[in-house]
């Protein structure tokens, strides 16, 4: 599931060339809904234009910007449209405004749940590390947040049960100054100190780093598949992802053995912990 940058004008020429330059790499994207809060064009909207380019699409939902009879118009503009995937979450801090209290993410699933004109499709996230909430049993996946400590993210998805599909976090760093920035204002992430380092002379190193981590995770059958999130580089881990790398693990590594830009890759304790 790849997450596409959203439009922040009317004008969709992005979220269709992303689309074009994605498709036969992703199986479905996921479309923001007031990214980082600042307003972008309507989630629903978006998706039901990605469908119309002939791809699976997931629209995100926030809580944050609607309350309850904002929410059930939602649902029905999406079922009079046939956008029947989403994705609830809380949703950032406004940049603007103050911040709904009318919804809740649990109460956005139930709704959605018994909503009867459609049958929705309804997806939440989770912190890695922390058991499964009963309410979240009930979404039919979870997006996990991100975590570079590939170890410890294997050994948690054996401590839970969980009968709907899992999606591991990925996400490209395009430059030395995101993850710096991503490294301050979220922590628990764990951006690596070396990627950092390795950024400010190889602008690919974030792509290459986020190959192996989807590698690994598809190598060790833990997951259903990933959310990743490309952000700038999509076209280049695209590419990537059609074409077979040389430095790309095949099977798990062995007990002793390094995978390729394992040195990122470190136990908890030494990189850093996750970010949901």
């Amino acid at each position: 599931m790849c997450e596409i940058e959203p439009a922040t004008g009317p004008d969709l020429t992005r979220v269709r060339r992303q689309i074009a330059v994605l498709a036969g790499v992703a199986d479905s994207f996921l479309v923001p809904d007031n990214h980082l809060g600042r307003a972008t064009v309507s989630s629903i909207a978006v998706a039901q234009e990605v469908a119309a380019l002939g791809a699976p699409a997931v629209a995100c939902v926030n809580s944050r910007d609607r309350n309850l009879l904002g929410f059930r118009r939602d649902l029905l503009t999406a079922a009079a449209y046939g956008v029947n995937d989403f994705l609830f979450v809380r949703g950032d801090e406004p940049s603007e405004g103050t911040r709904s209290t009318d919804l809740t993410v649990r109460r956005m699933i139930d709704e959605a749940h018994a909503y009867a004109e459609s049958d929705f499709r309804v997806g939440a996230t989770l912190r890695a590390g922390s058991p499964v909430p009963d309410w979240k049993t009930s979404a039919d996946f979870l997006l996990v947040q991100v975590n570079y400590d590939i170890d410890a993210l294997l050994a948690w998805r054996e401590s839970i049960t969980y009968t709907g599909q899992l999606f591991a976090g990925v996400m490209v760093m395009a430059s030395s100054k995101m993850a710096q920035r991503i490294a301050a204002d979220v922590p628990e992430i764990g951006v690596p100190d070396q990627l950092i380092h390795d950024l400010e002379t190889d602008r690919d190193a974030g792509v290459d780093l986020a190959l192996t981590m989807i590698d690994q995770i598809r190598s060790s059958g833990a997951f259903d598949g990933v959310h990743l999130v490309p952000v700038g580089r999509y076209a280049d881990i695209a590419a990537r992802l059609r074409t077979p790398q040389p430095t790309q693990l095949t099977r798990s590594p062995q007990k002793g053995e390094a995978g390729p830009d394992c040195r990122y890759l470190s136990r908890r304790g030494r990189s850093g912990s996750s970010h949901e």
